[in-house]
């Protein structure tokens, strides 16, 4: 694929959507994603493109990566792109009897046993990344996320959008959980996939830090503090350095200095592409709000200390939009002056952004209105559940999910 030019700031978004293939009676695995490509390349191959949208294989066989394939300034019409490629897909899946699935796990998938990584092109990264890591746990082998890319020009750029982008990670679990049950149980976490997120590559600390990116505002700081760091610790595991430490970096938010972009990688899939483009819009609002100085000032920002957001970003894990920030001096980047949930200061950024004259968060606040008052989509699957569902519970509801991705409507129980 040709890298396009560089862009500056807000000119253009690169989006990223994962999602499941599974038997359609069952909801069982179906580890035919190569399959699937090969049925539009002719050959096995790892990325087929379709105009705005790219399939493209991930680690495991039974997951599929949808991206814009450019930047794309128009989310309104990336998210009908995207919703257009899920009925194409699924009308081919329906020969092997099988569909996609949202939502960043799967429900009951044993990774131990049902997990298949890809065995064709590129797969030595994979293959060394399952010998340093075992690929086959949870925090690797289930879990789909939704990935934003946003772009920055120069130094400058760059050192405004990672101060902002900082800033907003920690409350991005009140949006975006979808993951509360693994291995047919309810976790008592909201956001399990991000509790696998933070652990799984433990064994080498330095590649997820500690998920909230230290503050470093340049790039020579950013390569000689993190990627440096990165680069020694993995060589000892990695003698033919099949490894690059960008890709390896697996903070929550991952300068790319390469094609001048910061990836935010910690957002759970939803049930449909307007649920996450909605998400998407409000997410980059209120960062563009940020390095514009709407809030609070630059320097404010970059000065921001990095414990304080691990401490809110680890309780969001856990409670989603339920999550009580206590911490004023949060509260006040956004000018909020009192406790508040997660979710609620969220409606209170949404409404400020509007007041203000955000026309493009008006066009989503239907959607916005359902994740903002009836809870995240693991608050909603929960509710739709049951305290201690059983097996047949779990499986209606997650039918009902892959239904609404089919047809690109918000879940409601």
């Amino acid at each position: 694929m040709v890298q396009p030019p560089r862009i500056h700031l807000f000119q253009g978004y690169g989006v990223e959507l994962e999602y499941m293939i599974v038997d359609q009676d069952t909801l069982a695995v179906k580890p035919i994603a190569d399959e699937l490509l090969k049925h539009e390349l002719g050959t096995y191959g790892s990325d087929f493109e379709n105009g705005m949208v790219t399939w493209s294989n991930e680690l495991v066989l039974h997951v599929l990566e949808l991206k814009s394939t450019y930047p794309e300034n128009n989310l309104s019409v990336l998210q009908h792109a995207f919703a257009d490629n899920v009925k194409r897909i699924n009308a081919i899946l329906a020969g092997w009897n099988a569909r996609l699935l949202p939502t960043g796990a799967h429900p009951f998938m044993n990774p131990l046993t049902e997990a298949k990584l890809w065995p064709h092109e590129s797969n030595e990264v994979y293959e060394i990344y399952d010998k340093i890591f075992d690929c086959r746990g949870h925090g690797w082998s289930n879990v789909q996320s939704t990935h934003l890319n946003l772009p920055f020009y120069d130094d400058e750029e760059f050192a405004r959008l990672h101060a902002a982008v900082r800033l907003v990670l920690p409350i991005l679990p009140a949006l975006c959980a979808s993951t509360p049950i693994i291995e047919g149980k309810l976790t008592g976490s909201l956001n399990t996939r991000l509790k696998y997120y933070k652990t799984n590559q433990s064994k080498i600390p330095s590649i997820t830090g500690r998920v909230i990116p230290e503050a470093i505002f340049s790039k020579r700081n950013y390569l000689n503090s993190i990627y440096e760091k990165i680069k020694n610790d993995i060589a000892p595991h990695d003698p033919q350095q099949i490894l690059n430490p960008i890709w390896v970096n697996s903070r929550g938010a991952i300068p790319r200095f390469d094609r001048g972009s910061i990836e935010i990688r910690i957002m759970d899939v939803q049930e449909c592409p307007a649920a996450d483009i909605a998400v998407l819009e409000l997410v980059i609002e209120t960062i563009k709000a940020l390095v514009n100085g709407k809030f609070i000032d630059h320097d404010a920002q970059m000065k921001y200390k990095t414990d304080a957001l691990v401490q809110l970003f680890d309780l969001g894990i856990e409670r989603a939009e339920e999550a009580m920030i206590v911490d004023v001096d949060y509260l006040k980047i956004f000018g909020a002056n009192m406790p508040a949930k997660a979710g609620d200061l969220w409606k209170f950024i949404l409404e400020t952004l509007i007041r203000r004259g955000n026309t493009v968060l008006e066009r989503w606040r239907p959607e916005l209105n359902i994740i903002l008052t009836e809870g995240s989509l693991a608050t909603r699957m929960v509710k739709a559940m049951g305290g201690n569902p059983a097996a047949s519970s779990v499986n209606n509801v997650y039918r009902q999910l892959s239904d609404c991705l089919a047809q690109n409507k918000l879940f409601l129980p």
